[in-house]
């Protein structure tokens, strides 16, 4: 539970994240480089519809050449705030395998107030819908909270973003409120739905997330069997929360 307004926080600072690299089992989380734009620039130029909209909800993009989208993750790699991390696939025998088919981020990081976002979030299509994506967010979600020290990790998107708030509340990030007016993008209003994971609710979470990307919870043809949802409810019934 989070702690009343006046209480005493004794945790020390975060530490601040650094490039590194997170494993998973079906892929592997590395420092983005403008390099990796060789790589993605197939997956999310605007040639055709399912790739220009990936850039509906974001402040950049879609991108016309290479060199505008390598250029423009020069300029968010530099930022002070942010670390972007290329999402490799580790799938094997496949035409992606080993290349870059999106990008996430630590942003918004806060080591003094132990508060931290995930953004700046691009699934490609061939990520779309796969183990990886959850995975990544499970990599990021694990090393901030149990390596990094953080206690608040945040997640935030349009409010007209569907599918975002939907994967918020499948990941287990709970709502927290709409910021009316909070920001202008493309020349557009974007008010800002707000979602937290507390270290406090981490190890429930965790077990979800754990018992859902198992090896065992997939048939061959890589489709699951239970839903994330169903294991999060599960690690809650064992702890006697629902």
């Amino acid at each position: 539970m989070s702690p009343t307004t006046s209480a005493m926080v004794t945790l020390p600072p975060a530490t601040t994240p650094t490039a590194t690299t997170l494993t998973g089992r079906t892929i592997k989380l590395v420092p983005l480089t403008p390099a990796h734009a060789d790589e993605l620039f197939p997956l999310v130029n605007n040639a055709h519809p399912h790739q220009t909209a990936l850039w509906e909800w974001v402040p950049v993009g879609p991108f016309a050449d290479l060199p505008d989208l390598r250029s423009t993750l020069a300029a968010a790699i530099s930022s002070d705030d942010t670390l972007l991390f290329a999402i490799l696939d580790s799938r094997p025998n496949l035409n992606t395998t080993g290349k870059a088919i999106g990008f996430i981020s630590y942003m918004a990081i806060s080591p003094s107030n132990l508060r931290l976002e995930i953004g700046h979030v691009i699934f490609t299509k061939p990520l779309q819908g796969t183990t990886g994506a959850t995975e990544a967010v499970y990599l990021l979600l694990k090393h901030a909270i149990e390596d990094l020290g953080f206690r608040r990790v945040e997640w935030k998107c349009h409010s007209a973003n569907e599918a975002s708030m939907r994967a918020a509340i499948r990941f287990g990030f709970k709502y927290e409120g709409l910021f009316r007016q909070h920001m202008v993008v493309k020349g557009r209003n974007r008010d800002t739905v707000y979602y937290a994971i507390l270290r406090d609710e981490w190890a429930v979470l965790k077990k979800g997330f754990e018992g859902w990307l198992d090896v065992e919870n997939f048939d061959q043809a890589g489709v699951q069997n239970k839903k994330l949802e169903e294991f999060h409810r599960a690690a809650q019934r064992a702890l006697g929360l629902l």
